[in-house]
Formats: C-alpha cells, structure tokens, sequence
C-alpha cells in the first residue's frame, strides 16, 4: 500500500469540538480540523466529497454529537467495504477522559475515551470494534489530539510510548501565550452527566444509557457477561486483520495542550506539529517517523506531552496516508 495509485479510495471523518460557551470551553480545535482538511486535499489526494467535517460552530449543519460521530465513521467504513487497499483517516480535536475500566484483567485500571460535544463517550472499545468491521487491505489511520489519548484503539500494539519516551523540560511560556488541558476528570464527565439526568449514581453507564439510549457506547450497552464476549471476538479477530494506526497527542497518563497566542491564533500543540513536520518535509513519511517527528517539534518548544503510536509492525513502517 505504498503507491498512491493502488489507492482506490480515500475518506475522511474530521472532529473538532471547541465546547463554545461552558466552561469547558476550548480554541484551537476547529482550527486543528481545517487545517488539516486542507493538507488532506493539498497533498494527500484526498476529495472534497470524500471527507466529513463535523465541529460545534454555531452554524454547523453536523454537530459532533457521539451518535453523528459515530454515524460518520460508520459511513466511512460502509464505503469502504467494496474494494481494498482503502485509506481511512480519522481526526479527532477535543477534549478526552478516563473511565473506570470493565475489563476482568484491568480492575483497577482506566480506559480511554473522547468527549463529543454532548458527553456521549466514545471508547477505545467503540474504536476497535471500528476497525475489526475494515476489509483486508484497508488501513485506519486515527489522530487524536486529546488528553489521554494514548490506548484509543483498543487492544493496538504500542510502537512508540511511554517505555521509549524521554521527559521533556518544563514549559517556558511568554505572557501572550495561554496554554489549556484538553481533558475532563472523570468527576467533571460524571456530574455534568449526573446534572441531566437527575439520578443519584455513581455508575456512568447508567446515566449514558438513560440520555443516549441505544446510541450510547458498546461498553455501557452491553451486559457485563456478553462485553466480555464481545471483548473476545474482537481479539480472535484482531489477531488475523490489524489495520488501525493511532496517532495520539499524548500518553494514556497525560494531556494535549491547546494554545492560544498572542492575537488569538489558536491550535493543539500535537496538531500544529504534525503540521509543522509535514511542512518541513516535502516527501513521504512512515508512520514512527512523523511521531518521533513531532515529539521532537513539542520537547523543542517545551511541551510536556509525548504522542505515541499504536498499530502493527508493518504498518509503524507504512508510509503516512499512503502518501507516495
């Protein structure tokens, strides 16, 4: 899947959520989207009617609701089960979190979701049950620029991450320049839930599935018994077909920083240097190249966020999107 030619389609799914007007409001995520919509048209080949943006703009047609994202992504996988050698790309900007995890063998560990714009948490099992459904020869390619964001994909074999990261210096910032965590406690997630839906618990599945119905996430739909088993297909099945790649702004245990500067520019820190890397080299990029890449524009400008990658042998050495 290295020629550009091979590549019968390519489709997009771009994701910002700035949260306008609360106060978990950020800047820089629909600058992140656009930004990167337009380097997809630019120089990966990518189409116009290829691509789905979804922000919570006021004038948006499509908020990113958990159900629209999800219906998104769903109709980006749907298109490409005719065909192979198909190039899926997920970008996602916003605020992300950390559950108590349902796994027997993590009882006391967290799993790691996204936040769209009403609180529908979408996890890393959602993410994998993703790519499990992709034909034999179709990649997808995630970037998510959000705390926590490591580990998005479940079960994806680590390539770059926190047992190679090194610690960068603390950050050096001028006054102009506001930097702002891209990530909710699970407390925050959990009392803005517990505030609608007027239940007294501290069970989060309880309160998803009371707004969100059947649209809520796999892991608080399903009983815990028929999870487990879900969990174990998706195994059997990741061990023959591996196509997901993740690019995540930061470890599991860390956040994404959004900034804002001097004249109100604003952007992710692991956006802008995905950005930056691509600007500076002109020509095709592995996947482990452009995060080293990029870990070294963020520890250059004092960033204390590692961005890892999670995908298969093969696909660490796959050329980024395919590009030729």
């Amino acid at each position: 899947m290295e020629s550009q030619g091979a590549v019968k389609k390519r489709l997009a799914v771009l994701v910002g959520c700035n949260y306008p007007n609360t106060k978990n409001e950020l800047h820089g995520c629909v600058n992140d989207v656009l930004a990167m919509k337009e380097t997809l048209l630019t120089r990966f080949g990518f189409k116009q009617e290829d691509m789905e943006v979804l922000t919570d703009e006021p004038d948006a047609k499509l908020k990113p609701t958990g159900a629209n994202i999800k219906a998104a992504l769903r109709r980006m996988v749907d298109k490409a089960q005719t065909g192979s050698e198909n190039v899926l790309f997920f970008h996602y900007s916003g605020h992300g979190t950390r559950i108590p995890s349902v796994k027997p063998a993590r009882p006391f560990k967290k799993d790691e979701a996204i936040v769209p714009c009403d609180f529908n948490l979408i996890t890393d099992v959602d993410f994998r049950e993703l790519v499990n459904q992709l034909p034999k020869g179709t990649s997808f390619t995630m970037i998510s620029d959000s705390c926590h964001s490591g580990g998005l994909i479940d079960k994806e074999k680590e390539q770059i991450g926190p047992f190679s990261e090194v610690r960068s210096p603390a950050m050096e910032t001028s006054q102009t320049t506001t930097i702002k965590s891209r990530g909710l406690p699970y407390k925050e997630v959990l009392d803005h839930l517990s505030s609608r839906t007027g239940i007294s618990t501290s069970d989060i599945g309880t309160h998803l599935l009371e707004l969100f119905g059947g649209d809520a996430g796999l892991k608080f739909r399903l009983p815990a018994m028929d999870l487990m088993d879900l969990l174990e297909d998706m195994k059997a099945r990741e061990r023959r077909v591996d196509s997901g790649i993740l690019l995540s702004g930061c470890q599991a245990d860390e956040t994404s920083a959004d900034v804002v500067i001097g004249g109100g520019k604003a952007y992710g820190a692991f956006s802008n240097a995905i950005q930056t890397v691509l600007k500076e080299n002109g020509g095709a990029l592995k996947n482990k190249e452009l995060v080293i890449m990029a870990r070294e524009v963020l520890e250059r400008l004092g960033f204390q966020q590692h961005p890892c990658l999670y995908c298969s042998d093969q696909n660490a050495d796959a050329t980024f999107l395919s590009q030729p």
